[in-house]
C-alpha cells in the first residue's frame, strides 16, 4: 500500500480510476452503498467519483418498444479515488464488494485515455437496438398499412431497429420494412 503520511496531499487532483469487482447485478446497490458510506466518513476530497458503467439499449417485446440501461462490465464498478489505507478499508468493508482488481499486490490505476473511451461509450446518444427476432420467424404487424398481416422476418437491421418482413399479398411474397415496434412474434 502506498505510504501516506500527514504532509501527503489526499485532494481530489491526486484521484485516480480503479476498479472494484462485485456481485453480478448487484453494482448500482454496491455504488449507492459507497457514496452513503463516503458521505457519512467525510472522505468526498479522496473518493470523488464512483461509476457503473451502462449503455442505453432499446428493446422491443410484444411489439412494444422499451429503453433500458444495459450494463456492459457486470460485476464491475470504477472509482475516481486517492488510493490510501482509509480509502481501501472503506471500499474493502462494503457489503457486496469483492475487492480491487489488481494485477500485483495492490491495485493499479486504469489509464486515463481507457476511463475516457468507456465515459464516451457511455455517452452514445443514439441507443443502440436489442432485437428479440431472428430471420425465418414468424411474425404479426401490428401497426401501420400491413397492420394484422402474418409474414416471416427475411433481415434484421438492429442498428435501425428495423425488420424486412415477407407477407403475401395478392398470393404473391412482398418484402415489407418495418420497425421492431410494428411486429410482435407468433
Amino acid at each position: 500500500m502506498p505510504v501516506v503520511t500527514e504532509d501527503t496531499p489526499k485532494v481530489k487532483e491526486d484521484a485516480k480510476w480503479y476498479v472494484i469487482s462485485t456481485q453480478s447485478g448487484h453494482e448500482q446497490k454496491v455504488a449507492d452503498a459507497i457514496n452513503q458510506r463516503v458521505k457519512a466518513s467525510k472522505l468526498e476530497t479522496r473518493i470523488t467519483e464512483v461509476l457503473v458503467p451502462v449503455q442505453k439499449k432499446i428493446t422491443v417485446k410484444d411489439g412494444k418498444q422499451k429503453v433500458t440501461e444495459e450494463r456492459f462490465y457486470p460485476g464491475y464498478v470504477l472509482l475516481k479515488m486517492v488510493f490510501d489505507k482509509d480509502t481501501w478499508e472503506l471500499i474493502n468493508n462494503i457489503e457486496g464488494v469483492s475487492g480491487f482488481v489488481r494485477t500485483g499486490k495492490y491495485p493499479r490505476p486504469l489509464p486515463e485515455e481507457e476511463v475516457q473511451a468507456i465515459m464516451r461509450y457511455m455517452e452514445i446518444e443514439q441507443p443502440a437496438f436489442q432485437s428479440t427476432f431472428n430471420v425465418g420467424d414468424a411474425v404479426k404487424v401490428t401497426e401501420g398499412p400491413f397492420v394484422d398481416f402474418i409474414g416471416s422476418v427475411s433481415e434484421i437491421d438492429v442498428t435501425k431497429g428495423k425488420v424486412k418482413v415477407l407477407v403475401s399479398i395478392f398470393g404473391r411474397e412482398t418484402p415489407v420494412e418495418l420497425t421492431f415496434a410494428q411486429v410482435k412474434k407468433l
